[in-house]
């Protein structure tokens, strides 16, 4: 099925929708609270340095930590989820969430040495990383982050796919 404008072209929206990506959690400590979020638009950008980039929502809490004027959130902790953790990545996508220790529920974590995030047990691979650069891209906020330490990385498993506005799991 075609989405397409009064003109006949294809909605902006749309296109993305088609696009399939690997759905990431990433959690900050905030000097309050640990926060997280999930996020689909996450993509590795150099293994040397290893750098990483994550967009944001501007207009969301983890948007405003990272892009605060004082003391802005300088390491953060992403967990690629596996397709296991389909509810997981739910409860973390909702609004008006509240803090990321209550999220997890039964699910283990531990905290992250060098970020102070926590880090979500049960995914793919799970990443401390040190924020290299904030900016403003449309509506949303970019954070480049440098890998400062790979916490696990699992010998199998598939990895959970949001496609069409929906989590998918990829059969391998």
């Amino acid at each position: 099925m075609d989405v397409a404008d009064v003109n006949g072209e294809a909605d902006v929206a749309a296109a993305w929708g088609v696009w399939g990506g690997g759905v990431t959690l990433l959690t900050v400590a905030d000097g309050r609270d640990d926060v997280g979020t999930t996020v689909s638009a996450f993509c590795p950008v150099s293994e040397e340095p290893p750098l990483v980039l994550v967009a944001l929502m501007g207009e969301s809490y983890p948007a405003e930590l990272f892009g605060r004027e004082e003391d802005p959130v300088r390491g953060f902790a992403v967990t690629l989820l596996a397709a296991g953790q389909r509810v997981l990545a739910g409860r973390f996508a909702a609004e008006g969430r509240p803090g990321a220790r209550r999220m997890l529920g039964d699910t283990p974590y531990r905290r992250g040495p060098r970020s102070g995030a926590l880090i979500v047990e049960g995914g793919l691979a799970a990443l401390e990383c040190a924020t290299e650069r904030v900016m403003t891209a449309g509506d949303h906020l970019l954070v480049m982050g440098r890998v400062t330490g790979v916490a696990y990385v699992t010998e199998a498993g598939e990895p959970l796919v949001r496609f069409r506005r929906r989590y998918l799991t990829y059969k391998l």
